[in-house]
C-alpha cells in the first residue's frame, strides 16, 4: 500500500513540474494566459499529492489504533 501511495505522489509531483516547465518554456510563446492557467493548475496539485501520500489505508496501523500495540512493520 505504501508503494502505491508513494508512486501516486511522485507521479502527481512530476506532472506538476512538467506543467510548470512546459508553461514557461513552450506555451508562453503562443499564449501567456494559457501558460498562467497551466501554472494555476500546477499550483493545486501539491496539496492534493500530499493528501494522497498521507491517506490512511484500510490495513494501516496508526498511533491511535484502539486495538493496542501490534507487530511493527
Amino acid at each position: 500500500m505504501y508503494a502505491r501511495r508513494r508512486r501516486g505522489y511522485f507521479l502527481m509531483m512530476g506532472v506538476c513540474l512538467a506543467l510548470f516547465v512546459l508553461a514557461w518554456t513552450v506555451v508562453r510563446i503562443w499564449s501567456v494566459p494559457a501558460a498562467v492557467g497551466m501554472c494555476v493548475v500546477a499550483m493545486v496539485i501539491p496539496p492534493v499529492a500530499a493528501i494522497v501520500a498521507n491517506r490512511r489505508g484500510p490495513e494501516d496501523r496508526w498511533w491511535d489504533d484502539p486495538r493496542g500495540p501490534g507487530p511493527r512493520r
